[in-house]
């Protein structure tokens, strides 16, 4: 199952052009992650309590077209395959607009899960069957 999360673009995430400024999609994309996170029930600070912390590994982006000031957009989260400690999710920004839906940016993120200590550890069980049921559901 696809996540998406609803945002509009403000001044601050723009360039003096008004165009989004490049590094601020990656602030989208973690912000959609943390939200894909809430919505199966577990906050962040509930997971730093809990010893685990899920943090980004890889990111490959692709920039397709530009965000714009004002401009509503969606940002989508979908897991693409999992492990015992990792999982990949392929995310994506989209623009809905007079044009109908264009796809602005693409990106393949790698999250580890590790502990506050930075040590490697496993998914907490009923984290991995979370995510995995959101994987099920695309299918």
């Amino acid at each position: 199952m696809t996540f998406a999360w609803p945002l509009r673009v403000y001044i601050e995430d723009t360039d003096v052009g008004g165009i989004v400024y490049y590094a601020n999609y990656f602030r989208y994309l973690e912000r959609a992650r943390t939200e894909w996170l809430r919505a199966m029930g577990y906050s962040q600070e509930i997971l730093r309590h809990d010893d685990v912390l899920l943090i980004v590994r890889d990111v490959q982006a692709k920039y397709r077209l530009p965000a714009k000031l004002d401009d509503e957009l969606t940002v989508t989260v979908e897991l693409e395959t999992q492990r015992k400690a990792s999982a990949v999710l392929k995310q994506s920004v989209y623009r809905d607009g007079d044009v109908g839906r264009e796809c602005l940016l693409t990106a393949e993120i790698g999250i580890a899960c590790i502990t506050t200590e930075g040590r490697p550890r496993a998914f907490p069980p009923e984290i991995f069957t979370a995510m995995s049921a959101t994987a099920d559901a695309a299918e």
